[in-house]
């Protein structure tokens, strides 16, 4: 139940990019911001909206343990990127 989660979330999302996120979460923030000023869509997921599994499953296929935890889903297949600053390298 690990990859076949984000797996099922990323091909339920018709968006640029697939996120999870948690609450008081700066970064989390920071990241919708920077999607958001590059005019890039994404799908969020809150870890603390959803039961505990989902943030289980997602640490446990992608190795990182904090949020955000971000996937670009434009190529053809879901590409894990990493968190915050990840990101906003892999976007330059």
């Amino acid at each position: 139940m690990t990859e076949e989660l984000i797996l099922e979330h990323a091909q339920r999302a018709d968006t640029d990019f697939l996120v999870y996120t948690g609450n008081f979460c700066g970064y989390c923030r920071a990241l919708k911001n920077l999607l958001n000023s590059k005019g890039l869509s994404f799908t969020e997921h809150n870890f603390d909206e959803h039961p505990s599994e989902m943030r289980i499953a997602v640490v446990q296929a992608t190795g990182h343990r904090t949020v955000p935890v971000v996937f670009d889903l434009r190529g053809e297949q879901t590409m894990f990127i990493g968190g915050f600053d990840e990101t906003k390298r892999y976007l330059k």
